[in-house]
Order: structure tokens, then C-alpha cells, then sequence
């Protein structure tokens, strides 16, 4: 009972009572200047930019928070800055990497390669910018699963903004028999886009004769869409190809081979 009257007596009841008003009070503000801030830059910064600064002032409130609390409790905040100051040489080796992902994430922010709800790749990985911290970005990617990228490594490696423009290119390779009357088919592929009411006039569709390969004519067949219209434009596309090809008789070889047995008794010849 001693020990709980010494610390719980009326001064640390009141010093705790001050600290949960502290908490609360603290993180109203913090939130009611984040909602604010975000008000009143909506239409003059990028996400990344309300993003971080909605993160600055969190951080800035923390930390305010913290140290008001430390009062509270008549801890000198001088002797901590004391012992930071010693541990400061170690952390400063040990948080270069951390300093270097922070530079290198104001790179992104000021150059904009992309933005938060842009499609990219990076190397092997693809997927939705999720966020854009001070240390790394994160990706959605189309399996939802989420990938952490430090900023470093985006500023170093090679980025695919792959919905940076309100319109893209698919481009598909097609095969048609060397007996096929080609401005047929080329006609054909060009009715096929005119067709679809998603694949746009302007620009053209892009369709080449790509090459002679050795069982069929290659064609390039590059067709305009809205970027948010790629998993409808391009199953509409690939369906019609087959139907109206099977429709008038345009073949899409594949490629055959003539296998040889020989044995001491025969020769047998089979053609796959």
C-alpha cells in the first residue's frame, strides 16, 4: 500500500491526468492541420508533395508531443540531447544509407517520373504506386501484393511509367499463311479496329509487315486505346481477330516438322 501511495500520490494522478490531455489534444491538432493542409494545397501540389508534408507535419506534432510529455514528467530534455549527442556519431554512419534514400526521394518528388496511382515498372516488378515516402516507395502490385522499393534504387535503375499518357499501344503479332492475299488481310485487321468503338481513330493503327518467318507473314498490329480500357480493348481485339479470321478463311499457320525414324529394318517418315 506504501509503495502505491508513493507512486500514485495527487502530484503524478495530475501528472498523468496532463499527459492523456496531452495525447489527446496533440493528436486533434495533428490531425485537424494534416485535413487543412491537404485543404488548402488540393489543387496546387502533386500527391507526393501533400503527401510528404502531411507526413512532415505528423512527424513535427510527434515530436512536440513527446517532448512536451518529457516536461511533464521533469525530465530534462538537455540531458537526452547530451546522450544523443553521443550516440549521434554512430547513428550518423549507420543511417547514410537512410540519409541517401531521403535525397534521393526529393529528386523523385521535384522530377515527378510518376505519381502516387501511376502504373510502373521497375526491373521484374510492376505495379500501382501506392506511396511515396521520405525512405521508399511502395507498389501494388496487380496480385495485390505490396512491394517496398528504397529511393535509391528507383533513381538508379530504369522506370517504366507505364500510364503516364491518357493513351497507349498494344501492340500484337500476328501470323498469317504465306498463301493468304496480304492486302486482304491487312484490310481485314484495319475493318476489325474501325469496328471496336474502344480503339481509337486518331491515331491510326499501326500495321506493318513485319517479317518472313519460317512458317508464316509476321504482322505488327498496333492499336490506340484509353489506358484504363487495356484488359477490355485487348480481349475484344484477340477474339475478333480469331472469329473474323476463322470466318473468311484466313489461316494462322503453325509450324510443322517431319520427323525421320531410321532403324536396320525400314525408313519411317512422319510428318507433325
Amino acid at each position: 500500500m506504501d509503495i502505491l501511495q508513493k507512486y500514485f500520490d495527487s502530484g503524478s494522478l495530475v501528472t498523468m491526468r496532463n499527459v492523456v490531455i496531452t495525447l489527446v489534444v496533440g493528436y486533434l491538432i495533428i490531425q485537424i492541420l494534416v485535413v487543412i493542409t491537404r485543404w488548402l494545397l488540393w489543387k496546387h501540389l502533386s500527391k507526393q508533395w501533400k503527401m510528404l508534408i502531411s507526413k512532415g507535419i505528423i512527424y513535427a506534432g510527434v515530436i512536440i508531443i513527446l517532448m512536451i510529455i518529457l516536461d511533464l514528467f521533469k525530465i530534462k530534455i538537455s540531458a537526452i540531447l547530451g546522450a544523443a549527442g553521443v550516440l549521434g556519431v554512430v547513428v550518423g554512419f549507420a543511417s547514410q544509407t537512410s540519409i541517401g534514400n531521403i535525397i534521393s526521394g526529393l529528386f523523385l518528388v521535384t522530377e515527378k517520373p510518376f505519381q502516387v496511382g501511376d502504373l510502373i515498372k521497375v526491373g521484374d516488378k510492376t505495379g500501382n504506386v501506392y506511396s511515396i515516402d521520405l525512405l521508399s516507395i511502395k507498389l501494388r502490385t496487380l496480385d495485390n501484393l505490396l512491394i517496398r522499393i528504397p529511393n535509391q534504387t528507383i533513381l538508379s535503375t530504369e522506370v517504366t511509367n507505364i500510364t503516364k499518357f491518357p493513351i497507349r499501344r498494344m501492340d500484337i503479332s500476328i501470323g498469317v499463311s504465306y498463301k493468304e492475299n496480304l492486302k486482304g488481310v491487312l484490310d481485314t485487321l484495319r475493318k476489325i479496329a474501325k469496328d471496336n468503338p474502344d480503339v481509337l481513330n486518331e491515331p491510326e493503327p499501326l500495321i506493318i509487315i513485319n517479317e518472313f518467318a519460317e512458317s508464316s507473314i509476321n504482322i505488327l498490329y498496333g492499336i490506340w486505346y484509353e489506358k484504363d480500357l487495356y484488359q477490355k480493348v485487348k480481349n475484344e481485339i484477340m477474339s475478333a481477330i480469331l472469329e473474323t479470321f476463322t470466318r473468311d478463311g484466313i489461316e494462322i499457320p503453325y509450324p510443322h516438322r517431319t520427323l525421320i525414324i531410321n532403324d536396320s529394318s525400314d525408313k519411317i517418315n512422319t510428318k507433325v
